[in-house]
């Protein structure tokens, strides 16, 4: 599972030479740190395209092409890695549409129902996470289309199990590579890539419950006691 994430890095042009992608394009011009990134909210995708990357703009909740609404976009935020080629939703876009998600980390909840804590689990030192995802492209209105995206989450490895028992399936760069080629003739063939981060990839650190409302979205979010916030039962 995986139901909000962020991409806190300060400028555009040090996530594009990361990702290897053109600094001077659509999402550069709109690009602006996020700490509560959750279900339809823009965000983008890197696709590899005459093999180049590309970063292009994207919502999260994968909306089919031929749906004639995006009602069911919230439900579409994740796909299990284990039934890519099984479900109808996602079946067509894991055969020819792969892509990636730009991240630096996602929250998970634990504790009781009415005292709820985020944790923010990410790379300790900092490091960009590259989600493996599918995207669509819908027509909201006659010749305008909308592309959408769902991250595909696996079985969790043994540092996120007390947590859930779902993560965001991540990849390396040579993965991410392998990933979003878009001339493999045997998609089937890339389910090897869709296991598990390495148990010592990832660090979770408590988080604010300022996190429980999508409005919420500053770096405040990063502290598990902000100044002058009290939960309440």
């Amino acid at each position: 599972m995986c139901g909000r994430f962020t991409l806190t890095w300060d400028t555009w042009r040090r996530v594009a030479e990361a990702l290897g992608v053109d600094d001077e394009n659509e999402v550069g011009a709109s690009y602006r740190r996020r700490f509560n990134i959750a279900p339809t909210d823009p965000h983008f995708i890197v696709i590899s395209e005459f093999e180049q990357r590309k970063a292009r703009p994207a919502h999260w909740g994968l909306v089919n092409r031929w749906a004639r609404d995006n009602s069911r976009a919230s439900q579409c935020i994740n796909a299990k890695a284990e039934t890519l080629e099984q479900r109808a939703s996602f079946r067509e876009a894991f055969q020819q549409r792969r892509c990636v998600i730009p991240a630096d980390g996602y929250y998970e909840w634990r504790g009781p129902k009415n005292r709820r804590q985020p944790q923010w689990i990410h790379d300790p030192e900092g490091g960009l996470l590259l989600f493996a995802g599918l995207y669509e492209a819908w027509y909201p209105a006659r010749n305008f289309a909308e592309v959408t995206f769902t991250i595909v989450t696996c079985a969790t490895n043994a540092t996120i199990a007390s947590i859930h028992d779902r993560m965001p399936v991540i990849l390396d760069e040579r993965a991410a590579a392998d990933w979003m080629n878009p001339y493999e003739k045997e998609p089937l063939s890339l389910k090897r890539l869709l296991v598990p981060a390495p148990e010592d990839l990832l660090f979770i650190q408590p988080a604010s419950p300022l996190v429980n409302s999508v409005k919420n979205d500053g770096p405040e979010l990063l502290q598990a006691k902000p100044e002058g916030f009290h939960l309440t039962s």
